[in-house]
Order: structure tokens, then C-alpha cells, then sequence
């Protein structure tokens, strides 16, 4: 597995090997020691599967606050998305920075977003399968939503922002500068 670092500290790309032949291929993609090998040590305890059918579907930026805050490995089944972590750790050097990462079924691409950091995608293409690991299990009581379209974030998510298929949570969600980070470095 090729294991690339990111500008943010822990947020890795990970670009598992395929093993192809004239029936298709296989690959690997996820294995606690070869992380462990990179020095990420995780339990994942919970794995979800978002299914979105338009283009345009924005979900983002989420994150889950401690007690339950959760790293996760994330990539694409079918389709292609746009894939974004942010730095919200206070006190954090690269604090309010992100990462955008194209991962899709084709380039097998996964994201490791560690916890602290908030996390979205927007599909670049109708009928993504997006499957992730999570490191805790989901506690509505922690979850929460930064405003995906912040303009002092400058994220490009590939798409019209106005035509931008969104959940009421992420509609109502507050600007980065309006929110109090519960992460610390």
C-alpha cells in the first residue's frame, strides 16, 4: 500500500495495490499492521456505507466531538467524489487549512481523516457508494456541522454551490468562524 502525507499533519492518502487479471482485480484495503507499520494506531469499530444519487450531493463538514470523536478511512465503491478534511484542532499550526482529494472506484484512493479534524464530500458524478471506517461509534449527542460553503475555508468542492443538493443540518450548519472547536491539539 503507498501511503502519502497530506499538508495536514495525519491526514494521510492511501493508495491500496491491486492485483489484477483477465477476471478484474483485488486488492487489500485496509490492514491494521500495514497502518500500524506507518504509525497509525486505530481500532475501527463501525462501518458506514453512503449511498448519494445526484450530482451535486454535498455532505459536509461533519465531525463527532469527544467523548466520541472519530478518526476515519474513507473511500469510493462507485462513482466519484471530492473528499475534504479540515483542520480543527485550536492551537493547531495548520488550524482552519484543508485538504480536498478526488477518491473514486477508479483510482481506489482512500482518505484516513484523523479525529479532530472535520470531514465532507461532494459527488462529482450521480450514484456514489462512499464507504467508510470510523473509530467510534456514531453518538447523536456529539454530532455536528460546520457550513460546508464557508468562504473564509476557500475549499473548492468541484460543483455549483447553487445548485448543491444538502440535508437541513448542513443548510443550518454555523461558519467556521461562528463555532467553538471542542478538538485541541
Amino acid at each position: 500500500m503507498k501511503i502519502t502525507e497530506t499538508a495536514l499533519p495525519g491526514v494521510l492518502i492511501l493508495e491500496p495495490r491491486r492485483f489484477g487479471d483477465d477476471r478484474g482485480w483485488f486488492m487489500e484495503s485496509w490492514n491494521r499492521e500495514t497502518l500500524r507499520g506507518h504509525g497509525i494506531e486505530i481500532d475501527f469499530v463501525q462501518d458506514n456505507h453512503s449511498y448519494s444519487a445526484p450530482k451535486g450531493t454535498v455532505r459536509a463538514l461533519h465531525y463527532q466531538s469527544p467523548p466520541h470523536a472519530q478518526a476515519k478511512l474513507v473511500r469510493v465503491a462507485r462513482g466519484t467524489v471530492r473528499d475534504v478534511a479540515v483542520d480543527a484542532r485550536r492551537g493547531s499550526p495548520t488550524y482552519g487549512r484543508h485538504v480536498a482529494v478526488d477518491l473514486s472506484a477508479e483510482n481506489g484512493r482512500q482518505l484516513f481523516v484523523p479525529a479532530g479534524f472535520l470531514h465532507g464530500f461532494a459527488t462529482l458524478t450521480p450514484d456514489v457508494d462512499l464507504l467508510y471506517k470510523c473509530s467510534d461509534i456514531y453518538a447523536p449527542d456529539c454530532d455536528g456541522a460546520v457550513a460546508w460553503d464557508d468562504p473564509d475555508l476557500g475549499i473548492d468542492w468541484g460543483i455549483d454551490p447553487v445548485t448543491a443538493t444538502l440535508s437541513n443540518k448542513d443548510r443550518a450548519a454555523p461558519q467556521f468562524a461562528d463555532w467553538t472547536s471542542p478538538f485541541t491539539v
